[in-house]
């Protein structure tokens, strides 16, 4: 064999690899579903440069491909790599697709190469002889983990399962309950924004402490049945549903199909009890208890939450260390549940004075003689233009930084840019979805579009001084 062929043969190999690569980075970025990757994908440029232009390139340009490859391809998706700020986690799934692949490539090089029936070696069929091996395989793997959790959730005798969905708030409800309840349980919740099946499912088997008396679960859909496999899976005895909105609209279409699909969490065969976000639109009966409007006089600042509440015939008052008039729900939803689970009042009030935020919702940054809110991790537009109202007072220059409200509708994003313009000076606006839509009706505050995230800390060392206060309003990833 020519050196020349042996250099095609290991260069082919590689191309394959790459274009795996970009292929499993996107599966990871929309939870390895490849009709999002194909159809809901945000930056479909990135597909064209990156996969399919060198796929027709390699078929049309003969040997002259690989100068392109070397030259090209390989140093520019080097350079884009380095910018995007969500990069590829190398988990076991991640890796074992990239081993169906390597099989893949060498499988059809030995025959192409012992037939001589190939004048150019395949790229399409090893890319999807991995996708469907590693489908399959994740498949069995995964009614194997679920039979598994499965059996430990039942051998945990005694243990109370809380199930959490909303449009939004809910991590911030499995915060504060854990928190509440920690006082006087053994309570476990699930870590960060692990809200699906699969993630529930690595949660039970490698996290969740045996000795566990409440375990508090959020649960999360992309889809219509997601939320009802999540119920039939952990089989809760306690269920939450916090506010109800228009978030993932793009995904549901309507908010019909978004009420209909957080109430699934009223599927659990054990359910005793739900507590429902009067949002949702539903009637109370022996096992739905409606909240809402009994939650009165809430006073927000940027120094804590004040708010009453009517709750079995009395009117309690609650003081919390917390930002944002918002969350007046999300303590409400805890505090009921708490409640339900036998905590005296004196002793929830006493767990909610000493609450701590949850990450990148509201915290409070004094940095540089800046105040910073970091409310990143807020994505919904009662959510957002309530923190505007929050940091309205402020008597010193106030910027936002945001990327709009991702996977919304334009009239949402209209309205919040219709805030913007009300409260701040200056508005920063990230990411490529909404800048269109936000530029064009924000009209008075000074705008500053980012096109590289990688350049905010510039930007604002440039746009903010000494007494302004920055609000992070939302985030999303580069490729949004």
């Amino acid at each position: 064999m020519q050196p020349f062929e042996i250099f095609k043969i290991l260069s082919h190999f590689l191309l394959t690899l790459t274009l795996g690569w970009y292929l499993i980075l996107n599966m990871q970025w929309y939870s390895y579903r490849i009709e999002r990757v194909l159809f809901r994908h945000k930056r479909y440029q990135w597909h064209i440069l990156y996969f399919l232009v060198p796929l027709l390139t390699y078929y049309l340009a003969g040997d002259w491909f690989w100068l392109y490859f070397y030259a090209g391809l390989l140093p520019a998706l080097y350079f884009w790599y380095k910018k995007i700020d969500k990069k590829l986690v190398y988990t076991a799934r991640v890796k074992r697709f990239f081993l169906f692949l390597a099989f893949g490539v060498v499988f059809e090089d030995m025959l192409c190469l012992t037939s001589h029936g190939c004048h150019l070696l395949g790229v399409i069929l090893p890319l999807l002889f991995a996708l469907a091996a590693s489908y399959l395989f994740e498949k069995i793997l995964f009614l194997g983990f679920k039979k598994e959790a499965r059996k430990k959730l039942e051998n945990m005798q005694g243990l109370q399962i809380v199930a959490i969905t909303a449009s939004y708030g809910k991590t911030s409800i499995k915060n504060f309950l854990h928190q509440i309840l920690s006082h006087r349980y053994r309570a476990y919740m699930t870590p960060r924004s692990v809200n699906t099946l699969g993630g529930l499912m690595k949660d039970v088997n490698d996290d969740l402490p045996a000795d566990t008396q409440v375990y508090i679960a959020e649960a999360g859909a992309r889809e219509r049945g997601d939320i009802d496999e999540i119920a039939r899976f952990l089989e809760h005895h306690y269920a939450v549903v916090g506010k109800i909105g228009p978030q993932h609209i793009e995904y549901f279409k309507t908010l019909e199909n978004i009420r209909n699909t957080k109430m699934e969490i009223l599927h659990s065969p054990r359910l005793k009890k739900a507590f429902v976000h009067e949002s949702a639109h539903v009637k109370p009966d022996d096992k739905v208890v409606l909240f809402g409007e009994n939650i009165k006089n809430v006073r927000a600042t940027l120094d804590g939450l004040s708010f009453d509440l009517e709750l079995e015939g009395k009117t309690e008052h609650f003081e919390a260390p917390l930002l944002g008039s918002f969350n007046a729900v999300n303590i409400t939803a805890a505090i009921l549940v708490a409640r339900e689970l036998g905590m005296e009042m004196e002793e929830i009030k006493k767990a909610v004075s000493k609450l701590k935020s949850v990450d990148h919702r509201l915290q409070k940054i004094e940095a540089g003689g800046k105040l910073i809110i970091d409310d990143s991790f807020n994505g919904n537009l009662e959510g957002m233009t309530a923190s505007y109202e929050l940091v309205k007072s402020h008597p010193g220059r106030k910027i936002v930084v945001t990327p709009g409200i991702v996977e919304s509708d334009e009239e949402s994003n209209i309205k919040l840019a219709q805030k913007i313009d009300e409260v701040f000076d200056t508005v920063i606006i990230t990411g490529k979805v909404n800048a269109e839509v936000l530029a064009t009706h924000i009209k008075k505050a000074h705008k500053v579009i980012l096109r590289e995230k990688s350049k905010l800390e510039e930007t604002l060392a440039q746009e903010t001084a000494p007494g302004d206060l920055i609000l992070f309003s939302n985030d999303a990833p580069t490729f949004m």
